[in-house]
């Protein structure tokens, strides 16, 4: 069941006291609750770890992060992400049925605000009031340049998220805490700076016009992707104007009905994306929403004029070399299967301590040796896996479901290390990227692609 914020109220910006004294509710009931299933657990043997209290008690605080949208809708987001390392699995259960989409906020609101912002460009537009997407922090509109005709969309931050959001941040936090979902711990305090500092990132949109102006120049000349075109003119540090792209998103049922050849073409851009990204580049998309690529459907008898549009580049990550080295040795040693290298680059990222045990070394190898599996060699794939042809067919290998198995495996290792943000965020970027490739049910080996790029890594 999907968890549907409520209609929101007109307008993000109501007082710090207010917003922080409904979650602070949320936190006392939920508080209440977990003591009672705590006691109980204490007990009775046969009352399960996680009962229907918490289930409720976790749903009821997503549904109210949910109502106060905002700052408040995208923590519960960051934290379904990357919660699983520190949180209980009925909060993080709860808050991935938040949903991404949300309830827009009313022309009435927005149009002050995106007045207030271009000034006297804001008469040089025409803008479509029925918004295009809504999201936790911005809702996009469509819209036309008179003078020139272009068609343009215009992503507009919510009126009072950024004067909102460290208030917000510690309102979450304080009520994690209050309930003892959420322990305190060095680990938790540098995860927790490090998310406050990726909100603020998301809300600049100076610094997102200029990522996209990067991104755009790092593809330019390939044309199985796309990135639109910034009108600097029309954007500010809340409000971003780019060139709208007609796309499908990749569950449409017209990408669906393409041929294999085609589908197979949209997987290796995507794949390759990432290497690129890994082996070449120093800045990676670490938001795995499939809401941030379209497809742009190329003519019927063509293979390669379909395209890859690239979209929102708020959660991209510039890396540093000595990070990108060690995810680029631990990709490498992964696909020729050398374990002992795979644990030499989980140390060297942060997911593995220098004095864990051997049980839990080949437990996180085990994990990355599984997620790695279609960039095996030919000989190396599991023959189940393949078609006719000896490819990998990434639909049917339910390959995301044996990983998240592996994984939850490895978590319960005493030894387990909470790990860096940078891995997490990476982890959960090849597994969209991976998850977007099985949706398109691609057939091909990963193998070859990959090894071009080591060859071309090594050498420089």
């Amino acid at each position: 069941m999907k968890i549907h914020a409520k209609k929101p109220h007109p307008g993000i910006k109501r007082t710090a006291l207010r917003r922080g004294f409904s979650v602070s509710m949320a936190g006392a009931r939920a508080g209440g609750a977990v003591a009672i299933d705590t006691a109980l657990g204490r007990v009775l043997p046969l009352w399960k770890k996680h009962s229907k209290v918490m289930e409720t008690e976790a749903r009821r605080f997503a549904l109210e992060l949910g109502r106060l949208k905002g700052t408040y809708v995208k923590v519960g987001q960051m934290w379904a992400l990357f919660g699983e390392h520190f949180l209980p699995p009925a909060l993080t259960d709860a808050l991935h049925e938040l949903e991404a989409g949300t309830e827009p906020l009313p022309w009435s609101v927005i149009e002050p605000a995106l007045r207030a912002s271009l000034g006297a460009r804001y008469d040089e537009l025409l803008i479509d009031t029925a918004p295009l997407a809504a999201a936790s922090l911005a809702q996009v509109h469509r819209a036309r340049i008179i003078a020139s005709g272009d068609e343009i969309c215009l992503k507009i931050l919510y009126p009072g998220v950024k004067e909102t959001i460290d208030t917000d941040f510690n309102a979450v936090v304080r009520m994690l805490k209050l309930t003892r979902w959420l322990k305190a711990g060095q680990e938790l305090d540098d995860w927790l700076e490090d998310m406050r500092e990726q909100l603020h990132l998301e809300v600049d949109y100076l610094r997102e016009a200029r990522l996209t102006e990067h991104m755009a120049k790092l593809i330019a000349g390939d044309t199985r992707y796309c990135v639109p075109r910034v009108y600097k003119k029309y954007s500010s540090s809340s409000v971003l104007a780019l060139s709208y792209i007609q796309g499908e998103p990749v569950t449409s049922e017209y990408v669906n009905r393409l041929p294999q050849e085609r589908r197979n073409q949209l997987a290796i851009a995507m794949l390759d994306l990432f290497f690129h990204e890994v082996y070449v580049w120093d800045v990676m998309q670490t938001d795995p929403n499939f809401g941030n690529y379209r497809i742009r459907i190329g003519d019927a008898g063509s293979r390669n004029s379909d395209q890859l549009v690239l979209l929102d580049f708020g959660a991209m990550v510039e890396c540093s070399n000595e990070f990108l080295d060690a995810l680029g040795s631990t990709v490498a040693a992964g696909q020729q299967g050398d374990t002992a290298g795979v644990i030499e680059g989980l140390m060297a990222l942060g997911c593995l301590s220098p004095d864990s045990d051997e049980i839990s070394q080949q437990s996180f190898a085990d994990f990355c040796l599984c997620l790695l599996e279609p960039l095996r060699d030919d000989k190396n794939l599991p023959p189940a896996m393949l078609n006719e042809k000896g490819e990998y067919r990434w639909g049917a290998s339910k390959l995301m479901k044996r990983a998240s198995a592996q994984a939850a495996e490895s978590a319960l290792s005493r030894n387990f290390t909470t790990p860096s943000r940078e891995f997490a965020f990476v982890a959960r970027k090849l597994t969209g990227v991976f998850t977007f490739i099985a949706v398109l049910e691609a057939e091909f080996n990963g193998a070859k692609l990959l090894k071009q790029h080591l060859a071309r890594w090594r050498s420089r």
